[in-house]
């Protein structure tokens, strides 16, 4: 038992992260997704919302140690607006809400005065991006009659980016991707997810979709390219804040953000591509 614990803690130390509690939330949220997304699609887009307002409210508490100061109120009223747009009016919907709303936010900064009013205006504007507007991809994702379908490839193409990225960092990583950023993100974890990754997108398009899997081949690499991305954004903004997590609500984890920072940006690439590939089916060019 004793060695058992032993080779757990190694495993923890050389990853980063504790792994059991890690698997335990992922499963959980799974279920929670798969059973919003197959009995009621509403439900799910109220589930991103609430996603929306908690890392939300990790970026405002993780900004204040860089003394800047900004509203969870309105942020929060602006997400809420944001992912009921998306739900009712669409892409249109969410990128009208995300106009209305920024400007509205950098009204709040008026009665300040123009002390930092730029850098105040900059933290807002990537909250908002960031956290609301990226999330919204999400909603979309999930809004068509096959949202469900398109949700659970998107799952797919999400877990074995994670997960062989995870492993094959943890086994193979030598080489590190930025090592003044995330010092554990290696180019063999990388490799290793995109290979992996890449035929998992091509089966779960053909079969999920029922797309060509040549198309999900592409879809594939582009969700391992712009999660790295994420994953990668959001550990400079908490290198530059000094501080090791977003939040602590996820056990293994940590914060919200720290468990959707890839899928942040992961989604809104998922999404053109399956526009895409819906108007060229729609002009006959697939």
């Amino acid at each position: 038992m004793s060695d058992l614990h032993a080779i757990n803690d190694a495993i923890n130390k050389r990853a980063g992260r504790k792994l059991l509690p890690s698997i335990g939330v992922s499963i959980a949220l799974f279920a929670i997704v798969w059973f919003s997304l197959r009995y009621e699609r509403a439900i799910f887009a109220g589930i991103v919302a609430l996603a929306m307002v908690l890392g939300v409210r990790e970026m405002v508490n993780a900004l204040k140690s860089a003394d800047i100061n900004l509203s969870f109120p309105a942020l929060t009223l602006a997400s809420i607006g944001m992912a009921t747009a998306a739900w009712f009016g669409g892409v249109n919907g969410l990128a009208v809400a995300t106009a209305i709303a920024l400007p509205w936010l950098l009204a709040l900064l008026l009665p300040k005065g123009p002390e930092h009013f730029i850098r105040n205006a900059s933290a807002y504007a990537l909250t908002l991006i960031y956290i609301p507007f990226l999330a919204g991809f999400l909603i979309l994702l999930a809004r068509p009659h096959n949202g469900f379908e398109r949700m659970m490839t998107f799952v797919v193409l999400i877990a074995c980016n994670d997960t062989f990225a995870y492993f094959t960092g943890l086994a193979l990583g030598k080489h590190t991707m930025a090592p003044k950023i995330s010092p554990k993100k290696t180019w063999e974890g990388f490799i290793g997810s995109l290979v992996f990754t890449t035929v998992a997108g091509a089966l779960a398009f053909n079969y999920i979709l029922d797309a060509q899997m040549w198309i999900g081949a592409l879809a594939g690499l582009a969700v391992v390219v712009s999660g790295t991305v994420g994953d990668l954004i959001e550990s400079a903004i908490k290198r530059d804040l000094a501080i090791k997590d977003m939040g602590d609500l996820l056990p293994g984890h940590g914060g919200v953000l720290d468990r959707i920072d890839s899928i942040l940006y992961a989604a809104p690439t998922l999404w053109l591509a399956l526009e895409i590939v819906r108007r060229a089916q729609d002009s006959g060019l697939l």
